[in-house]
Parts: structure tokens; sequence; C-alpha cells
């Protein structure tokens, strides 16, 4: 997938999210970001300000401890 990648590992709740917003805020509608995380609450909160903010979640996989999240921004 094309895109624009976020690494927010290590970093814990809210921060990944908020790292996040911003980043999505730079982009174009229709753009994808991709975002890799450790915090094991990112997959529910990515999933979450998803349903708030009408991004849309493409993809949420975990390996190795690490969560990778595709975001469309609306």
């Amino acid at each position: 997938m094309d895109g624009h990648y976020l690494d927010v590992k290590g970093l814990k709740c809210p921060l990944p999210i908020l790292r996040a917003k911003k980043a999505l805020a730079a982009l174009a509608s229709g753009e994808v970001l991709t975002v890799e995380a450790t915090d094991a609450g990112a997959p529910d909160d990515f999933a979450a300000f998803c349903r708030q903010t009408g991004h849309v979640l493409l993809a949420l996989d975990e390996a190795d401890g690490v969560f990778r999240m595709v975001l469309r921004r609306k």
C-alpha cells in the first residue's frame, strides 16, 4: 500500500492517537497512513478514533508485539 508512515512504537496512550491525528491532518482526503505502535491499547484506540472522526481503518494486524494500523483519511 502506498502512502505515509508513522512510527509511534514505545509511546503510550494518548500519544499514538495524537501523533496520528496530526499526521492525518497534513494529508489530503483519501490518502493512506500506516501507523506502527507497541501500546497494547492501540488497536482499540485507533478503531474508536476512526469511528469518531470518520477516517477509515483499512487494516489492523500484529506481529512480534508491534501493531500496524492502516488508515485512510476521510
